[in-house]
């Protein structure tokens, strides 16, 4: 990957770390999260929607 491009922030990967992240930024449980992206898409948007 070039340096400088920029990298998919409108998505949550399966990684951890993202996960955990959107967990705290949204104050519920990481299991939450993961439910959300399974129920719908992995859309940053999409799941903050479904979590509230």
């Amino acid at each position: 990957m070039p340096r400088g491009s920029k990298v998919e922030r409108n998505s949550v990967s399966n990684q951890p770390h993202e996960i955990k992240y959107e967990a705290d930024k949204m104050d519920v449980k990481s299991s939450d999260i993961k439910d959300a992206k399974k129920s719908s898409s992995n859309q940053r948007k999409d799941i903050e929607k479904k979590v509230k």
